[in-house]
């Protein structure tokens, strides 16, 4: 019996945006599955109803795994029926399930066991981010969060100037979004006024805000990112 598949869907980055985050090939998969991995079912509940799901949301198999179930998380359990040639979904909180998010244990697991994985095309604020900041695409990296201490953060965000001045690189990170606009103010204290910095905050939502300047034209603007999901890149041209 050939085993079932794993679909990697995406889930939108923002409210109303259903839009500009479902394809063709969403709803066709989505129509198609009866069981998902979910890391809040409340949120996997409302993408399906805002991706147009026909079938009864009473039919679906949700396994939880979010923060603490993922302590006990049963891999038997949740790949028992895709085992038995079914398939199933992995969805995120929000954005590509694997990356920057837990969700990737779930695709190692699956590797481990032979069953196919496949990709579905959908929003990530890290590449969105990437695409609109202007830098270079041709080599970055994503660090997640720079250190909460304040002087291993300062230390850090030196080190990753000097790293993209050296190599080229685009440097990617981010930082609860209650604490945006206290990072933003270390970003112009520590960095170099030639150093650019490109803040994305709130991608794919109405108030979306893409801007690239450099440390020194930031010092001008007043901007304000508290509590607004935000990607921040820094890159030092040549």
């Amino acid at each position: 019996m050939s085993k079932g598949i794993l679909y990697l869907v995406p889930v939108p980055l923002a409210e109303e945006a259903a839009f500009a985050s479902y394809t063709a090939l969403h709803h066709e998969v989505i129509e198609q599955l009866k069981e998902y991995v979910v890391e809040n079912e409340k949120t996997a509940r409302r993408f399906l109803k805002q991706a147009g799901l026909k079938r009864p949301q009473g039919e679906l198999t949700m396994h939880d795994y979010g923060k603490h179930a993922r302590e006990s998380v049963n891999y038997d359990t949740i790949f028992s029926s895709v085992m038995l040639g079914n398939d199933i979904g992995l969805m995120s909180e929000a954005g590509c399930p694997g990356v920057a998010d837990p969700g990737a244990e779930v695709v190692a697991e699956a590797h481990k066991r032979g069953i196919k994985v496949v990709p579905l095309v959908g929003p990530s604020s890290i590449l969105l981010a990437l695409m609109a900041s202007g830098f270079s695409g041709q080599k970055f990296a994503f660090h997640g969060y720079l250190p909460i201490d304040k002087a291993e953060r300062s230390r850090k965000i030196k080190e990753l100037e000097a790293q993209s001045a050296k190599e080229k690189q685009t440097q990617i990170f981010i930082e609860t979004p209650y604490r945006n606009n206290t990072l933003l103010g270390e970003l112009l204290k520590q960095c170099k006024e030639q150093t650019k910095l490109c803040v994305a905050s709130n991608l794919t939502a109405k108030d979306e805000m893409v801007v690239t300047h450099s440390i020194y034209d930031w010092k001008g603007n007043d901007v304000d990112l508290h509590k607004k999901p935000t990607i921040f890149l820094l890159y030092v041209p040549h």
